[in-house]
């Protein structure tokens, strides 16, 4: 097989191409900002419109675990000014978590926050990184984003301002640190 994809390359005339043009250059990055946000993330599985619902879980064991080892979570949660839920939205929070912990609760966290209000509107920021939920202040990294927050770098503060054991609801705080 690969043999027949040389050949086919060869009779075809393909070309290699040189990057050493390309390879030497270096743009200037301009100089960096820093931008500290604050929103609090509403993570709903409860009642007819949850925000956030169960896809995935392993077979015999997450209902048994007391961390849920092993369920996976779809979130599209509303990223507001304060922590009242009927408070301006900023943005949504969309992405997955999923229990990775067989000791805590211990939830592994990919998520974009898209902003739709005010100077970010149609920048976001990439969050990845552990959240131990039962700890009272966790960090998260954020490893990328868009718009305005292209290229961006920094950390992620979260403390949880509600929870509701019995659902799962939550209301949880955010202080950002971006680097872009």
């Amino acid at each position: 097989m690969f043999f027949i994809m040389i050949s086919l390359a060869a009779i075809s005339g393909a070309q290699s191409f040189n990057v050493d043009g390309w390879a030497n250059t270096r743009l200037k990055a301009e100089k960096q900002t820093v931008t500290k946000l604050q929103f609090y993330f509403h993570d709903t599985l409860s009642g007819k419109n949850p925000s956030a619902v169960r896809v995935a879980q392993a077979a015999e064991t997450t209902d048994k675990s007391p961390t849920l080892f092993g369920m996976v979570m779809m979130a599209d949660d509303p990223l507001t000014e304060t922590p009242d839920p009927k408070s301006k939205l900023v943005g949504r929070a969309q992405g997955l978590y999923g229990s990775a912990s067989q000791a805590e609760l211990g939830l592994i966290m990919v998520f974009n926050f898209g902003f739709t209000e005010g100077m970010y509107k149609g920048s976001s920021i990439s969050i990845l990184g552990l959240n131990s939920a039962m700890n009272p202040v966790r960090e998260m990294s954020i490893v990328g984003g868009t718009g305005i927050f292209r290229l961006a770098r920094g950390y992620a503060i979260a403390q949880t301002n509600w929870f509701d054991p019995a659902s799962g609801d939550a209301i949880v705080g955010y202080n950002v640190t971006i680097v872009h």
